[in-house]
């Protein structure tokens, strides 16, 4: 029998590095809003982590549009740190706080498969599936899970590693949400959404206007894979946000719908 599917709304929340361990209120808000019945994913990134590391290993690391190139040895240092270190730091301060959480990357239960489209960049996958099935028994079970970005290799290929390789975290936001059917798609970051060329929050854009910002250059760096990751999930998740994630308390405001941001829709 397959495991019975979430009984209500589900939120997709993705912590990038850049709010990473910065003291905000993002662990302790999931803990509320557990407690307040609203069932909550947790997609976090841990690129900040695994370059301190590899500086540490004295092991050159080098990224091309945002993604780390991730060779045999960088790999191994990718699963150990997103899959080991930050992933159970934050189920641990999750526990900490009074939550019930659960650790897992996209590797278990063959929960997400992501197939290599450029060689060139090693060990990276793109997003090909997901089985939101582990996520649905964790969510009936009352836990929160906690996602480290991470795949198993589609087309089961073993390479020097198996079958393991490293994904965009934004990617692999949009894809749990998209697959779950999720109320919300939020990702934190570290300012208050979208900005203009005149450096104003747009509080409401649309794909057409999304696109135009990335081609106009408006839009760049890390926030060009959030917005499209967003327009990627949509329409199959209900709403998709960019909001500040050091705002105090921004995922209990989120929830409530007093939360400023960036909206996108289709």
């Amino acid at each position: 029998m397959e495991p019975a599917g979430p009984p209500q709304e589900v939120m997709v929340v993705k912590l990038g590095g850049s709010t990473l361990g910065s003291h905000d209120t993002t662990l302790s808000d999931l803990v509320t809003l557990q407690r307040r019945g609203i069932l909550c994913v947790l997609v976090h990134g841990g690129a900040n982590v695994v370059t301190k590391w590899l500086e540490r290993l004295r092991m050159k690391t080098s990224f091309v549009k945002g993604l780390r190139v991730t060779d045999a040895e960088t790999l191994e240092v990718v699963v150990a740190i997103l899959a080991g270190l930050v992933n159970k730091q934050l189920v641990a301060a999750i526990e900490g706080q009074g939550g019930k959480a659960v650790g897992v990357c996209g590797i278990d239960g063959g929960l997400i498969e992501a197939e290599v489209k450029n060689a060139d960049m090693g060990y990276v996958g793109e997003v090909s599936k997901v089985n939101p099935a582990p996520l649905q028994a964790m969510l009936g079970a009352g836990y929160v899970p906690v996602v480290a970005p991470l795949s198993i290799e589609a087309s089961r290929v073993p390479g020097e590693n198996g079958f393991i390789l490293n994904v965009n975290g934004d990617t692999v936001a949009a894809g749990l949400a998209a697959a779950l059917g999720a109320s919300k798609l939020i990702f934190l970051t570290d300012v208050a959404g979208i900005l203009d060329g005149s450096g104003e929050l747009v509080t409401h854009i649309t794909r057409q206007e999304a696109h135009d910002l990335i081609v106009s250059g408006v839009a760049s760096g890390g926030m060009i894979p959030k917005i499209e990751a967003c327009l990627s999930a949509l329409p199959s998740v209900s709403v998709a946000r960019i909001i500040d994630g050091k705002a105090p308390h921004a995922l209990i405001r989120e929830a409530e719908g007093v939360m400023e941001g960036t909206t996108i829709s289709a």
